[in-house]
């Protein structure tokens, strides 16, 4: 292991050792207190431009494999463990996670105070920082980290998104197996927009008994709306993705005009943000995010409280309740965790109901959402 030195913000410093890739990297810290599932985490696009604190201190324990990928590649910047285990124990285990972060160029950083970040985070909110292993000045990173863009001035769409359509050819993990289910024929499709797709949603939509084709965040309304009219589609997703969602106003007005053709449309994460611009109600910024599997939130209907995984920074805002019925709350901080659209066959959450691996009391949306689709 070589040295690596960082600094936050708030004119924090700190040495610690490298695991991963090598350089200097910018992007905002976060910490998530999730137990288990360290690689879907770091392969989640939603996670591009941030480091992860990990607030479990055991990490790489299991190492990594392919099937455990939410998208083609890690995309954050890097990595904080308190202790980083090279050598693996699983019988699922493929590699070391020090080189899935070395392959996509993402720092991992250990043998440091994670409970002190996260504590400080906690605290004084999420903060950008540098990283860097070739770089150990004070003030020589201060200064790279001031003139560097800001989190929220990147447009991370562009990284994460698909380039091409595809149509996704799997389901649900099947345990006896071993393997991912293959998707069958469905008189049901529907259109994914990816902002930075996990794979897991994809496989869920399937599992609910859907065809879905996934399509870049560059899409054009009008090629969705001839396709619902035609009755070739029966419905749109809307995906989970990174960044600030008020930067994006070039898919806030293709939004607005599938949300004017009553289109059948289900949203999660980013997506759920962005129908709430697109319907005119601006999102804010939580002071340090929600991002953990253990998150507890209330269904307004059913009144059951069901335990869920989160990944966000950025909330709706409870005036929301001008057009659409709260059907989610979270009971750690009463943020809006899901609604419903008044008079449309439009719904949204903001945690994560695929949540794999996690809890799966929240799978049950992506049935309703089979249900609205023409």
């Amino acid at each position: 292991m070589q040295k690596v030195w960082i600094y936050i913000e708030n004119g924090t410093y700190l040495e610690a050792e490298s695991f991963g890739a090598t350089g200097t990297s910018v992007g905002e810290i976060v910490f998530n207190t999730s137990l288990t599932g360290y690689q879907e985490i770091i392969t989640d696009p939603s996670y591009a431009g941030q480091f992860i604190t990990f607030t479990m201190p055991e990490i790489g324990n299991v190492g990594v494999n392919k099937n455990d990928m939410e998208s083609s590649k890690a995309h954050c910047k890097g990595v904080f463990v308190r202790n980083y285990h090279h050598e693996y124990s699983s019988f699922r285990g493929e590699n070391d996670l020090a080189s899935l972060l070395k392959d996509n160029n993402v720092l991992g950083i250990c043998n440091i105070d994670t409970r002190y970040l996260t504590k400080m985070i906690r605290d004084e909110g999420a903060m950008m920082m540098i990283a860097s292993t070739e770089i150990s000045n004070k003030d020589e990173l201060a200064k790279m980290l001031k003139d560097s863009p800001r989190i929220e001035d990147i447009n991370y769409i562009k990284e994460v998104t698909t380039k091409e359509p595809y149509v996704h050819k799997y389901g649900a993990w099947d345990h006896q197996k071993m393997a991912y289910k293959k998707a069958m024929m469905s008189d049901k499709k529907v259109i994914a927009i990816d902002f930075g797709i996990k794979r897991n949603i994809l496989n869920e939509l399937v599992e609910a008994g859907l065809e879905v084709e996934v399509v870049p965040a560059s899409f054009k309304a009008e090629d969705l709306i001839a396709r619902y009219e035609a009755g070739e589609i029966g419905g749109i997703f809307l995906s989970n993705g990174p960044g600030d969602p008020l930067t994006l106003t070039q898919e806030k007005a293709q939004l607005q005009k599938l949300i004017d053709k009553n289109i059948p449309i289900f949203a999660i994460c980013l997506g759920h943000q962005m129908l709430s611009i697109a319907h005119g109600f601006d999102t804010y910024k939580l002071k340090f995010g929600q991002h953990g599997g253990n998150h507890p939130v209330a269904n307004s209907d059913t009144k059951i409280v069901e335990i869920t995984a989160q990944n966000h920074n950025y909330n709706v805002p409870d005036n929301i309740v001008e057009i659409a019925d709260i059907t989610h709350i979270n009971l750690f901080d009463n943020t809006i965790e899901g609604v419903k659209y008044k008079n449309k066959p439009i719904f949204s959450v903001q945690h994560h109901p695929e949540a794999s691996p996690g809890p799966h009391e929240s799978k049950y949306i992506f049935g309703e959402f089979a249900k609205i689709v023409k």
